[in-house]
């Protein structure tokens, strides 16, 4: 067993045990001390400001070949060239009423029903419910940001039909673009001539099967206030619309001996004796 010993002499230390308060007080000291310096290390920090992201655009290099106009797009995005309408449209008939431009946009807006005969003043038959209507309002801008046309269209509240009472079919085929792009690439290789078209009111020229019965409209009440309207053809709105338009139109070109395409049922040709053709593709109310 070996024993460590040392030639010098071991000093005693008188401890004194310090008082509890004594104690509290050096403790509150500390940690005054430290908070302190904790707040002066956080204010000496300062938060570094992050850069904001920036979306790098690489386009595949066999666009370098194209005019794409991306840029210039771009550029007309950034310099706030994109038109958006300020002007709030009305959203009932209480403040359109109070302006004159929406009064003379909703009796346009009868005059076309009336004199296209869409509908026709009769008594509600027992066990027949009727649809509401209501107006639509829409400020209408041209390519420079202007207004062009104020339009009040008058809507029926499709969501109140039931199937099977007041409309059955409702599907309307329109044109693939598939279909489009082939036929305007034949005109560009042919050199033929292409025309654009766009009926106006197009779904009021639908001709109904059904029969519907609607409301009056705001503000154009007649007689009596009771009575109801009972369409002969469809108004905007209407579950059944877009396929009464399409019955419509289609009834039309085979009249006029246009050949409907059995695969594309919105390609309608038309094959003259002089050996003219005539193409027309539908896209609900648009022609080409």
């Amino acid at each position: 067993m070996i024993e460590f010993t040392t030639d010098e002499p071991v000093n005693q230390v008188d401890t004194e045990v310090p008082h509890l308060d004594d104690i509290s007080d050096v403790n509150s000291s500390d940690h005054d001390n430290v908070v302190s310096n904790h707040e002066e290390e956080v204010e000496m920090e300062s938060p570094e400001e992050e850069e904001p992201f920036t979306r790098t655009r690489n386009p595949p290099g066999y666009l370098k070949d194209y005019i794409t106009r991306r840029e210039a797009e771009e550029n007309d995005l950034q310099n706030g060239l994109a038109m958006f309408n300020t002007s709030i449209d009305p959203s009932n008939f209480d403040e359109a009423s109070k302006l004159k431009v929406w009064r003379e946009a909703m009796k346009q807006e009868i005059e076309v029903i009336e004199s296209n005969n869409t509908w026709e003043l009769t008594d509600l038959p027992t066990g027949c419910k009727k649809i509401g209507v209501k107006w639509i309002y829409k400020t209408k801008l041209n390519e420079k940001g202007e207004v062009e046309k104020y339009k009040a269209r008058l809507v029926a509240k499709g969501y109140a039909q039931k199937l099977g009472i007041d409309y059955n079919e409702v599907f309307a085929p329109v044109a693939r673009w598939d279909t489009i792009r082939t036929i305007l690439a034949v005109a560009a290789c042919r050199g033929w001539k292409v025309y654009q078209l766009d009926v106006k009111s197009a779904f009021l020229h639908g001709e109904l099967i059904e029969v519907v019965y609607v409301e009056q409209p705001l503000g154009y009440q007649k007689k009596d206030a009771n009575k109801v309207y009972k369409l002969k053809k469809a108004l905007y709105g209407l579950r059944q619309a877009p396929r009464a338009w399409y019955r419509k139109i289609e009834s039309y070109f085979v009249q006029e001996n246009f050949e409907k395409c059995s695969h594309e049922h919105t390609l309608f040709v038309k094959n003259n004796s002089d050996g003219r053709m005539l193409i027309v593709s539908l896209y609900v109310d648009n022609f080409i």
